[in-house]
């Protein structure tokens, strides 16, 4: 699969870009070709189970207020 070609530095990467209330899930398949449940699943690997809670949460929030966000 896709991420298994990912180097630490992408991990990181698509970590940040995940938890920026700026870049949608689009964007990261753009650039890295990952669907969404691919970052769901690098996040809850790479971050604490709180983390990930609180993320979704938030996500799932501007999902709400915002159309085509994420």
């Amino acid at each position: 699969s896709m991420d298994k070609d990912l180097t630490e530095t992408d991990i990181s990467a698509i970590i940040e870009m995940a938890l920026s209330d700026d870049v949608s899930f689009s964007s990261i398949k753009e650039q890295y070709g990952l669907s969404e449940d691919s970052v769901k699943k690098i996040m809850k690997k790479n971050i604490t189970h709180n983390s990930y809670k609180h993320w979704r949460k938030r996500v799932k929030l501007f999902s709400d207020r915002r159309k085509h966000y994420k």
